[in-house]
């Protein structure tokens, strides 16, 4: 496939430039009107037929050759984050507090410069649904374009997304079968208690007490409610509580983060929390109230798909550039909710290791996205695009 790569390479400049473009004007979550703008407008002139707004700020781009009877489903995310950038790249953020640190203006350079490709030399027949989706970091934007009816407008029988991955060789391609990438759920626990003198602590129910007990006893969740072979997290970040040191305060407040890699333990994990912060409350003489809002499901990577996907991998790069079954990883990703409705896979492509700029991890302020990245992944796009809808 060194054709392929090459030529991805030959027009690879003008992506990049595509890419820091957008990395220069960061957009946060469902407000990526500049961004989701250029993306359809690029689509438009090279002959899709193109849909705006879906999920608020989505575009869905569609190419039809052939009978059509074949759908593919790609998707590349456009949002950024609520960082301040701390690169010093001529390209940073010109949006204060704004900035692309998790490599979606990479994503959406490689999925747009696949579309030209595809476009222009691509040989099909099918349907190519191109997906640039809003609010993937916590806004659930894939919920939103499901929503307003992403796959009654445009089914697709299989659907693909591609993620960087800093600490992983630059390009190396890294697939898994099965759980992925896993749940997030998030809880907050306010405990409300009896204030009163810090020097008379026996006329008061001390929250701050109760919530030093029940940051402890979480922690026997997983080591003993969950099989030691399967993943499971359970994170208190923040407590609230007081302002004094001679006041017993009247309400504590926690933060917790829950993950899981399987659905069975997601549910035990969301049982056992509750049952274990009611009866510690209880204990303390204070009351608790749990708001436990559920955030993105495990990402699990369906067999058939996952197998024709590494098929694709092996024949663009080599085997030696290629993980046919990577590690599962703790954090989440709302392309989990597309999975839960079509077959499909989400695989990684290496931003770079060691000492190298590209290993900086995602959601730090001096990350940025690897550009010789861009004509891999296009590429990689292009390829599988064309095998799942040969002609």
């Amino acid at each position: 496939m060194s054709a392929l790569l090459d030529h991805m390479h030959s027009q690879s400049d003008e992506f990049i430039g595509l890419r820091r473009d957008i990395h220069h004007h960061p957009e946060l979550a469902f407000d990526e009107h500049r961004t989701s703008a250029l993306v359809a407008e690029k689509l438009q002139a090279w002959g899709y037929e193109v849909e705006r707004g879906l999920g608020g700020t989505g575009v869905v781009g569609r190419l039809v050759r052939g009978d059509g009877r074949r759908r593919l489903g790609l998707r590349a995310d456009m949002d950024a984050l609520p960082i301040d950038e701390a690169t010093g790249l001529g390209y940073a953020s010109c949006n204060a507090g704004v900035m692309h640190a998790c490599g979606h203006d990479g994503h959406t350079a490689m999925l747009l410069a696949a579309a030209r490709h595809l476009a222009e030399r691509g040989r099909f027949s099918g349907t190519l649904n191109l997906i640039f989706q809003p609010a993937e970091e916590g806004g659930g934007g894939a919920v939103k374009m499901m929503e307003d009816g992403l796959f009654d407008k445009y089914p697709c029988d299989a659907i693909f997304a591609m993620h960087n991955m800093p600490g992983m060789p630059q390009g190396r391609l890294v697939l898994r079968e099965g759980p992925t990438m896993a749940s997030s759920d998030y809880a907050t626990v306010t405990l409300t208690g009896v204030g009163g003198h810090g020097a008379m602590p026996h006329r008061a129910a001390d929250p701050v007490v109760a919530a030093a007990s029940i940051v402890m006893a979480l922690q026997t969740v997983v080591s003993r409610n969950v099989d030691p072979l399967q993943m499971a997290v359970v994170t208190v970040g923040a407590i609230h509580a007081g302002k004094a040191n001679n006041v017993i305060p009247q309400q504590a407040t926690l933060e917790i983060s829950i993950r899981a890699l399987d659905r069975e333990v997601r549910a035990t994990l969301e049982r056992r929390v509750k049952a274990l912060i009611a009866a510690q409350a209880e204990s303390f003489g204070v009351r608790a109230q749990v708001d436990w809002r559920p955030g993105y499901s495990v990402l699990v990577n369906t067999p058939e798909e996952t197998a024709f996907a590494r098929e694709v991998a092996l024949e663009l790069v080599g085997a030696d550039q290629v993980t046919l079954q990577g590690p599962a990883l703790p954090g989440s990703e709302d392309f989990a909710f597309m999975l839960e409705k079509l077959p499909g896979s989400y695989l990684f492509i290496g931003n770079g290791d060691g000492d190298s700029a590209g290993a900086c991890m995602v959601h730090n302020p001096g990350y940025d996205f690897n550009d010789d990245n861009v004509a891999i992944g296009s590429a990689y796009w292009a390829l599988l695009a064309e095998r799942f809808l040969a002609a």
